[in-house]
């Protein structure tokens, strides 16, 4: 009888949040828990064990949570961002190889956990059978903030970039499109497998960071020499042993100001009359002349925003990392 496979939850936090400056993915607004926390809930009653990969700002908040909570965690501190393929090839190498990996980003708000337990259950089963899962969701409207995976039963026929609109609403006409989630399920020896078959410089690479990091922490040298490149392209778009699993939990990924207001919105988060949100201060503000604005305020510094300027957050932390880059540790 074969001993049963390890079950580990990855999560990666290295992203550096740009659309979401300055509000913390640790903040807890989220019915007092953070966007971290939420994740390790979610699926500590999947996993046996947690890899956190994470950099050099945030790796702290993490430990504090999972100390808070308890659960068993080995620590990965990448010192510069190389894309999700190495960080990914990390937590691999980390694990044993027959060890199942649950990888999912920090910043996904999902409901309905019995679906959600359903899907993991079956990618657990896939995975141990050596294939890699993709977790794609039914769409429920023409996004054009998400990837999608073309498909046919449990295979990817394609994977799509961002589309436009008139290309979004294409896809939901067809029935056969689902979101793409960038959470995955594998087998470590899996995974790594096929990186090394298609992108063996980043296997090499990684292979080496990792062999010589010190309790964790990535040394920077060896991590600058590893090319940056999303598992996406690096394997999922290459593979032939990709399966995909149609799930239906509800699920956002909170990438905008934009999707966290409409969530604390459907949560209960108080508005007033015209729309206007504060979040992060427990101060009376008032809002006069101003529509579905968000003042989003920390110890640091304060935003201002209307909603639907979400996605020009992203140019305004662009340019604090030339102008002001301390306001961005």
């Amino acid at each position: 009888m074969n001993k049963k496979n390890t079950i580990i939850h990855v999560i990666l936090t290295g992203g550096i949040g740009s659309r979401l400056w300055p509000l913390s993915q640790y903040l807890e607004i989220f019915e007092g828990k953070s966007l971290f926390e939420l994740t390790v809930e979610r699926n500590s009653d999947i996993a046996d064990k947690v890899i956190v990969v994470g950099n050099v700002d945030n790796c702290h908040l993490s430990r504090k949570i999972l100390e808070k909570t308890n659960t068993p965690y080995l620590d990965i501190v990448e010192t510069t961002p190389r894309n999700t393929a190495a960080a990914i090839a990390f937590s691999a190498f980390a694990a044993d190889p027959e060890d199942i990996l649950i990888v999912t980003p920090m910043d996904h708000i999902i409901e309905k956990k019995d679906l959600y337990d359903t899907a993991v259950a079956e990618a657990i089963e896939k995975a141990a059978n050596g294939y890699i899962v993709t977790f794609g969701i039914v769409p429920t409207k023409p996004e054009t903030g998400y990837g999608y995976i073309e498909y046919k039963g449990e295979n990817v026929l394609s994977f799509r970039e961002k589309p436009n609109l008139v290309t979004a609403k294409g896809f939901i006409a067809k029935k056969n499109f689902l979101w793409n989630s960038g959470m995955f399920c594998f087998k470590a020896s899996v995974l790594l497998d096929e990186l090394k078959h298609f992108k063996p410089k980043v296997y090499k690479k990684a292979k080496i960071a990792w062999e010589n990091n010190d309790r964790g922490k990535l040394d920077l040298e060896l991590s600058l020499d590893i090319p940056s490149i999303s598992v996406d392209y690096a394997v999922m778009e290459r593979s032939k042993k990709i399966k995909v699993i149609p799930s239906q939990f509800l699920w956002s990924d909170l990438g905008s100001f934009e999707s966290v207001y409409d969530y604390l919105v459907s949560k209960g988060h108080p508005i007033d009359e015209n729309g206007n949100m504060t979040i992060g201060t427990q101060n009376y503000t008032a809002f006069i002349g101003l529509k579905n604005t968000i003042l989003i305020a920390t110890d640091n510094a304060n935003l201002v925003l209307q909603k639907e300027y979400s996605q020009d957050v992203k140019d305004l932390y662009n340019e604090l990392e030339i102008e002001k880059p301390e306001l961005l540790e």
